[in-house]
């Protein structure tokens, strides 16, 4: 039996998320379907994490298991022509049997866009922001999330997550032109919700709404009530994965 890793992106805008669910199309289950048809006989598929509804991805990866040989760039082109438009195959390899696309991922680097004034071209995959925000001061807080390890507070109630221990290896705002920004993070695992519920909580800090000591009694408490809100999901990537 062998194991391929399949590299691919995709816009999120048409789907209930990456895992399979019973109310909604996702990509996972696009992708499941489409291999299994290829391939003639049914094929399961596991990702490296899940993205909530509308959440994108410039890199996904997913492991699944053959017992025959496959011709690796035939198979990308074929499922490419498969495949909805907004999924794409960028590769697909061979990989050792315990290598695992969740649990052998070091890393994991995602962005939320956002821009200050109106913009036809950026709606659909960045937040435009009405706030005038102190992004100095945004960043000393995204700095203060590296000194953190337990992120309860930013992660969804009622989630499933058996342990809200993570490590924070990148924390930063940067900004790219005059009027739009991108909040970067990169950790060893993702809570629920847990980027978008970072951002919102960034922002009361760059509207003057809390003190960067109430960001670390929000961190320290770890109740999700005290925290920002969740920002919308269409402008947020998941960028990067290190295996």
């Amino acid at each position: 039996m062998q194991r391929y890793f399949i590299y691919l992106s995709y816009d999120g805008s048409a789907y209930h998320g990456w895992q399979i669910q019973p109310n909604g199309i996702s990509v996972q289950e696009k992708l499941q379907e489409a291999l299994s048809k290829l391939l003639r006989q049914k094929i399961e598929i596991v990702g490296a994490g899940r993205t909530d509804t509308g959440v994108h991805a410039r890199m996904m990866v997913a492991h699944f298991d053959f017992p025959k040989s496959i011709e690796e760039e035939q198979l990308r082109y074929r499922l490419n022509r498969l495949l909805p438009r907004d999924i794409t195959i960028n590769k697909v390899i061979p990989v050792e049997a315990d290598m695992h696309a969740r649990f052998s991922a070091k890393w994991r680097t995602y962005r939320y866009y956002i821009h200050t004034q109106k913009d036809a071209f950026l709606r659909h995959y960045s937040y435009e922001s009405p706030y005038k925000l102190d992004y100095q001061l945004m960043n000393q807080g995204a700095e203060l999330l590296k000194s953190h390890t337990d992120f309860a507070a930013f992660c969804k109630t009622g989630a499933d997550n058996k342990s809200t221990l993570c490590t924070i290896r990148e924390s930063k705002w940067v900004q790219t032109s005059a009027i739009s920004w991108y909040f970067e993070i990169t950790a060893n695992r993702f809570l629920r919700n847990m980027v978008r519920a970072t951002v919102g909580t960034l922002f009361l800090l760059g509207r003057h709404h809390i003190s960067l000591d109430d960001l670390d009694y929000i961190l320290q408490e770890g109740d999700r009530s005290n925290a920002g809100e969740s920002m919308p999901g269409h402008a947020l990537f998941l960028e990067n994965i290190e295996y």
